[in-house]
């Protein structure tokens, strides 16, 4: 156990250097620190005016290779900025983006936590539903649902969630965010309501794939035959057996509670770290961009370390080496 965690762990230290290269080649091939100044203060801003800026927010080093001082340029100034979570300021308006960070983080994980938690119940429920009544006018009506729902863009549900809850019945704000504790749930519900519609089918028709074919082992055609009820099969055996793929389908979702919905935020005005995203996109603003695939790509790593780990607690059978 201990070697394989090493082992994972050098992994994933090595794949962070290779996304930060990849980061590196990818945004600077898009645009010179030139064409990044330029961007920032305007395209008739005076050579001095962009030699400033980019003094200002160091993208005056050389890209690759200082013969003076070897350690000062841009790509070892990207990989020092990054690994020591130090991402400097926005090209955009100059803020710190770790301020950015901080103020964003509690309206993403605001509406993602709640969001994520009931997709999950929801779609291990009907899942389980399905599964235990697989071949019954219950079942179909579930994968027909899904299958409806999953054919229908994330934007108008969206669209229609706004109409429908917040312009025709007016039970909750269209649009903005207060985090207070006594009106936040009246602006995270529609968000919530709509990202339900685009996650809970997926899971639905996923998770019901997985019981099914634990259904079909042989532990459990045993445990029917020692008199265990349909019930304590699905429960106790079927569930507990499918925890793997579970865990595996949940940890991709794992970046995405602290990255943001991207789409959500946007349309209902959560300051969260998704609308700051789609900012930074419409901004050219590469400093954040670069951070915000960082931190996302960096999340998903180490998520996909503990999955590993957990796989051993959650079935026996399985043996890290």
């Amino acid at each position: 156990m201990a070697a394989y965690t090493i082992r994972r762990l050098v992994q994933g230290t090595a794949t962070v250097g290779g996304v930060l290269l990849f980061l590196f080649v990818l945004f600077f091939s898009i645009a010179t620190p030139d064409d990044i100044a330029r961007r920032a203060v305007g395209e008739k801003a005076p050579p001095p005016v962009l030699a400033q800026w980019k003094v200002n927010h160091g993208y005056d080093r050389p890209l690759l290779w200082n013969r003076e001082h070897p350690t000062e340029n841009l790509l070892a100034e990207h990989f020092r900025r990054m690994l020591t979570f130090d991402f400097g300021r926005s090209d955009a308006d100059d803020t710190p983006i770790a301020e950015r960070l901080r103020a964003g983080a509690t309206p993403s994980l605001l509406l993602t936590i709640p969001l994520f938690l009931i997709d999950l119940l929801l779609g291990i429920g009907l899942a389980l539903m399905a599964a235990f009544l697989r071949g019954t006018y219950v079942d179909r009506l579930l994968r027909v649902f899904a299958v409806l729902t999953m054919s229908i863009a994330g934007v108008l549900y969206i669209i229609g969630t706004q109409y429908v809850l917040g312009k025709v019945l007016r039970w909750f704000p269209l649009s903005g965010f207060d985090q207070s504790p006594s009106v936040v749930a009246r602006f995270l519900m529609m968000p919530i309501v709509a990202g339900l519609f685009t996650g809970v089918a997926s899971n639905v028709r996923y998770y019901r794939t997985v019981f099914l074919e634990e259904v079909r082992r042989d532990y459990v055609r045993a445990a029917r035959a020692r008199g265990a009820g349909e019930s304590r099969v699905m429960l106790r055996h079927v569930l507990r057996n499918a925890l793997i793929p579970i865990l595996t389908n949940v940890v991709i979702e794992i970046p995405f509670l602290f990255m943001g919905a991207l789409l959500l935020e946007s349309f209902f005005g959560i300051p969260g770290l998704g609308s700051m995203t789609v900012d930074a996109i419409n901004a050219n603003d590469f400093a954040t961009l670069r951070t915000m695939v960082y931190i996302g790509s960096l999340l998903f790593i180490v998520g996909q370390i503990l999955t590993d780990l957990s796989y051993a607690l959650a079935d026996p059978r399985v043996r890290l080496e």
